[in-house]
């Protein structure tokens, strides 16, 4: 068992996949517990996680910066992708980062739009000939950060796919016109909730496609009959709440939105950074770093270091729970 930053996790030493599953504290465990307890008795009525939907998209605002009337609530960040772009035109361009994470970019190239990939490094320059950027605010395969300020000064319109930044890194993102996170990674929260926060404008320009009786203005009285009454605000975009994940998003999500979470980037981005400096490279400013080091990730799991492998490079992950031990045993995993 570890404590920081308030509170508990049981964590195993070298734990640094963070960025595939994060884990959860043991609040949330219990408050999960509890809840599984309860459905096994027949305790719980099928509204037992609206307080707690509503909690979580509250704190999920708090973190990016957006009023919880702009955030919609779905289960995974494609099915929120998808309503974004089922509000485009059909010969919109969409610009996206080159090797970008697909559940970000296969909904813009299933409607069949135009979608070109550049480097990271110039989405910014390239921004102006397109209708909309697309792109993670913290690249999932090696942990580089996009120019926030960059895009936001381009005037294009933005959606920012914030999975692998938000938890950890101070955000501000009330500029951007869509915003979309799951919970499961540095969120530490169930798989099965992801949120999707919009701009005043692109309310009007986002549809919502899996429109349903919890999307609806008052959820209780529109799960029978047309005509059509959805919520006037985000929750039109809503999907009826995964119980189990709100249950969980409820309170991981209030615990870290209490934070300073610029204390949480620096403590994650001091160890991963010297991790990298004493295997001899640049620091890199991210908690995710990619290795590419010979038989790294068997050398990696025989030591039990938790890892994972993307784009044919190891990937490693900081969280608030890590610690210099984590450090430690990896440069003694590849010494």
């Amino acid at each position: 068992m570890r404590s920081a930053f308030g509170t508990t996790f049981d964590v195993p030493l070298g734990y640094l996949n963070t960025a595939g599953v994060g884990v959860p504290p043991t609040p949330t465990a219990d408050a999960v517990a509890d809840a599984v307890r309860r459905w096994t008795v027949g305790a719980d009525g099928p509204g037992a996680a609206d307080e707690h939907a509503t909690t979580a998209r509250g704190a999920f605002g708090r973190l990016v910066g957006v009023p919880s009337e702009r955030v919609a609530m779905g289960a995974s960040a494609s099915q929120l992708v998808a309503l974004v772009a089922a509000g485009l035109p059909a010969d919109a361009s969409v610009l996206v980062a080159r090797g970008e994470f697909t559940s970000l970019t296969f909904p813009f190239a299933a409607r069949g739009l135009r979608v070109t990939e550049v480097d990271l490094d110039e989405i910014v320059a390239e921004a102006g000939g397109h209708d909309l950027v697309a792109v993670s605010v913290v690249q999932s395969a090696d942990g580089r950060i996009v120019d926030l300020d960059g895009l936001r000064a381009t005037g294009v319109p933005v959606l920012l796919d914030a999975s692998q930044a938000v938890g950890w890194l101070p955000l501000d993102l009330g500029w951007a016109d869509w915003v979309v996170a799951i919970g499961y990674k540095f969120l530490m929260s169930p798989r099965g909730c992801a949120w999707l926060a919009c701009s005043p404008s692109a309310l009007e320009r986002t549809v919502p496609v899996a429109a349903n009786w919890h999307a609806g203005e008052d959820p209780w009285s529109t799960v029978y009959g047309l005509p059509l009454r959805l919520a006037p605000d985000a929750r039109r975009f809503d999907l009826s709440p995964v119980w189990l994940a709100q249950f969980g998003a409820a309170v991981s999500l209030p615990y870290l939105a209490s934070l300073d979470l610029a204390a949480v980037r620096d403590h994650a981005v001091a160890l991963a950074d010297s991790l990298l400096v004493a295997l001899g490279q640049a620091p890199r400013g991210s908690a995710i770093v990619s290795l590419d080091l010979p038989a790294a990730a068997d050398r990696l799991a025989a030591a039990g270091v938790r890892s994972s492998i993307r784009a044919g490079r190891v990937r490693l992950a900081f969280h608030l729970y890590n610690t210099a031990e984590d450090v430690d045993q990896v440069l003694r995993a590849l010494d």
